[in-house]
């Protein structure tokens, strides 16, 4: 007769290999995910290219172009980041500019913004991505972590966040006010 530990040990490791092929598949999916907003930010940013180009003095055709395209009518405002168009839910990070309001930003970006900007008011220093993603009051896990790395990358390249050291972000010198244009 077969002892209990030895079958209470029997079951726990059926359990333990269940889970770590559970993380298996959840890093798999979550890595294949990146990589699909990863292609889905290029052909975004494909079109803002092709929008801006044809938006240009003699492009009159550009607004008739941009509400053809698949997933909907959007107008060449949107397109250029307009601060009098709310970011939908999942939307691309504009490029920083004068004039731009944080609401042109996803709410995603706009809370990572604020978290930046009140530790700017308090006099803190930069954070990385496993503090911001403990400030958020979420579990620090890798995807949670590189999710928020992937998106405070985005705001260094389109100039709203600043990497002084890497690892490190804080906000860009010449973006101010939560919320307020820039």
């Amino acid at each position: 007769m077969p002892s209990v530990v030895r079958l209470w040990e029997q079951q726990e490791l059926a359990a333990r290999r269940r889970v770590d092929g559970l993380r298996q598949e959840a890093d798999r999916i979550s890595a294949e995910l990146a990589m699909a907003e990863q292609e889905w930010l290029e052909w975004t940013i494909a079109r803002e290219r092709v929008v801006a180009v044809l938006s240009a003095p003699g492009g009159d055709s550009a607004e008739s172009v941009v509400t053809g395209l698949p997933g909907g009518a959007v107008t060449a405002a949107e397109v250029r980041g307009s601060p009098s168009v709310p970011a939908r839910a999942k939307s691309r990070v504009p490029m920083w500019r004068e004039g731009v309001a944080w609401t042109a930003l996803s709410a995603d970006y706009q809370h990572i913004l604020t978290v930046f900007a009140d530790r700017l008011r308090l006099g803190q220093g930069p954070l990385t991505c496993q503090e911001m993603v403990s400030t958020f009051g979420m579990d620090v896990v890798r995807a949670k972590v590189e999710a928020l790395r992937s998106k405070a990358k985005r705001l260094v390249a389109r100039g709203w966040l600043n990497e002084l050291q890497p690892g490190r972000f804080t906000l860009a010198q010449h973006v101010n006010g939560a919320g307020g244009a820039s």
